[in-house]
């Protein structure tokens, strides 16, 4: 294949190329390009059927015992793109715990890129960051797709992240809020779309002098409270 393809492209046909053992991404894009010419686009992806991948792994014959039909079908969603935005690869910052003194750890809510758009019952993954007044890192791109096979999606999705102390979101029902707060995580709803690491870099600005809700998570003492001791230490030495 001579002619270029987008990452996104790529991306997609190497998973269902993953989701199909034996087959290797080069044939499939080869075996795609036959059929809906170069270059391949995601339009033409979301054509693909799941008798026309069949019939493009094995021709004429047969399908292969080990693919059996959900094998199959998985491919065929890859293509499509469904469930592929967790899988989009992020550069990750370098971290090592005990690193970024006074930093706490953040979920966010993401479907594409590095931005806030997801719903907590719906997202595609979740962005974990380490964030401290100074720094905000991004140490981990956790896919959803799992957790929607449990019984109880909405446990799962918390186990995702549960070794996080904050979790932005657009939306987030009651029940689900109640199961992310069980798991020791604090939801915080911003329901209009925006680059994550905005919204971090106000959290950001807190950190030092932390609200309430925030000292609880992190352990210390809220600034407003301290204010409050002061003003009691001065009134005993009066």
């Amino acid at each position: 294949m001579s002619s270029p393809i987008t990452r996104e492209v790529a991306l997609r046909i190497g998973l269902a190329a993953r989701a199909l053992p034996g087959i290797e991404s080069r044939a499939l894009a080869a075996a795609l390009a036959d059929k809906y010419g170069l270059p391949l686009t995601e339009a033409a992806l979301a054509k693909i059927t799941v008798a026309e991948l069949k019939a493009m792994i094995q021709g004429d014959e047969v399908v292969q015992p080990d693919y059996d039909t959900e094998q199959i079908k998985e491919a065929v969603r890859l293509l499509w793109g469904e469930g592929v935005a967790g899988e989009t690869t992020l550069p990750l910052d370098a971290f090592s715990e005990g690193d970024m003194p006074g930093s706490i750890r953040v979920a966010v809510a993401s479907n594409t890129d590095e931005k806030l758009d997801g719903h907590f019952g719906s997202c595609e993954r979740f962005l974990v960051y380490q964030v401290s007044p100074t720094e905000i890192r991004l140490i981990g791109v956790r896919p959803t797709a799992g957790a929607d096979e449990a019984e109880d999606r909405n446990v799962a999705r918390s186990e995702i992240i549960q070794d996080c102390q904050v979790v932005y979101v657009q939306s987030i029902g009651g029940p689900a809020a109640a199961k992310v707060v069980r798991a020791g995580v604090h939801p915080v709803k911003i329901p209009k779309v925006a680059p994550a690491r905005d919204t971090l870099a106000q959290l950001q600005t807190t950190l030092l002098a932390p609200p309430p809700w925030l000292a609880k998570i992190m352990g210390v003492e809220a600034s407003s409270l301290a204010r409050f001791a002061e003003m009691g230490e001065e009134e005993e030495e009066a």
